[in-house]
């Protein structure tokens, strides 16, 4: 098994992030550049990957409550991450996201997952910022 953890702070609220972050509309601007998301019956999903022209049947849930979301492989259970976001105070967050790989010959090598990881906060951190300028 192959466990990988990133964070980033925001400055924005908890909830606009979580927000941000939820909507599988927009999942695309954030997540890494090959990978799309396409919702179907919740909690299901589509992930199509560029890389492989393939395919992915998942599953994805949205704890507003919680200010978490959680997603992975549906039929397999070879794939699952977590995404949650916490205040920090004068109106920021920290943002941390988590991917386990289950089956270590399915995990892409350790430097290719954490810099799609820096990637992607650095994505949604710029989603959140235009974010917050439009509403302001």
């Amino acid at each position: 098994m192959s466990e990988f953890e990133r964070s980033r702070t925001m400055p924005a609220l908890p909830e606009l992030v979580f927000d941000q972050a939820a909507d599988v509309n927009l999942m695309d601007r954030w997540l890494p550049r090959d990978l799309h998301v396409r919702a179907e019956e919740p909690p299901a999903v589509t992930v199509h990957e560029d890389r492989t022209d393939e395919d992915a049947r998942g599953l994805f849930a949205a704890h507003p409550d919680q200010l978490r979301l959680e997603w992975g492989t549906r039929d397999d259970g070879r794939y699952a991450g977590w995404l949650q976001v916490a205040g920090i105070g004068s109106g920021a967050s920290e943002v941390t996201v988590h991917l386990s790989f289950f089956d270590g010959s399915h995990a892409p090598p350790d430097d290719v997952v954490q810099a799609a990881l820096d990637d992607s906060l650095e994505r949604l951190a710029e989603q959140v910022r235009m974010r917050v300028e439009s509403a302001g």
